[in-house]
């Protein structure tokens, strides 16, 4: 049996669903106000200031990086050894 919607046709909306779109329709509209709000602050606020890298900090850093390379290399040369040994033994 098919229906047609013409212009006679009505629905009925209780009043606690008018209620509660309404409630719904104006927290979204609040949560907007106050993102767009947040947002303008943001704008306004002055930006980190970019940290200053001394020489020194540099080069402590890059001694740091070349140190522990030369460790994980000597770690990879153990690891190798290690290896060969278990292979001799493995194939004896």
């Amino acid at each position: 049996m098919a229906q047609s919607v013409t212009e006679d046709a009505s629905f009925n909306i209780s009043g606690k669903v008018l209620v509660a779109i309404a409630i719904a329709f104006s927290a979204a509209i609040g949560m907007f106000f106050k993102l767009d709000a947040e947002i303008q602050l943001a704008k306004t606020l002055p930006e980190p200031i970019d940290p200053e890298i001394t020489r020194m900090e540099f080069d402590m850093k890059d001694q740091l990086v070349r140190q522990t390379i030369m460790t994980t290399q000597e770690d990879v040369g153990e690891i190798k050894d290690d290896i060969k040994l278990i292979k001799q033994k493995l194939y004896e």
